[in-house]
């Protein structure tokens, strides 16, 4: 099993603070309101932990046959 790095995992936890006390926005700057699903904060953390060039595993891919 693939492993975030320390400071990746430090970068969703900071993620998930800001979505547990309401702060946390989607979008772009924020314009695209308050984010109410659990699923949509983790996928903003890992997406921000990536635009730091942090250690985070790739999204598994599916074999088409």
């Amino acid at each position: 099993m693939t492993k975030y790095s320390k400071r990746a995992q430090e970068k969703i936890e900071e993620v998930m603070h800001e979505f547990k006390h309401g702060e946390l926005k989607s979008g772009k700057g924020g314009k695209g309101g308050f984010v109410k699903s659990r699923k949509q904060a983790i996928a903003i953390g890992i997406s921000e932990a990536q635009h730091e060039k942090l250690r985070v595993p790739n999204e598994k891919k599916r074999n088409e046959k």
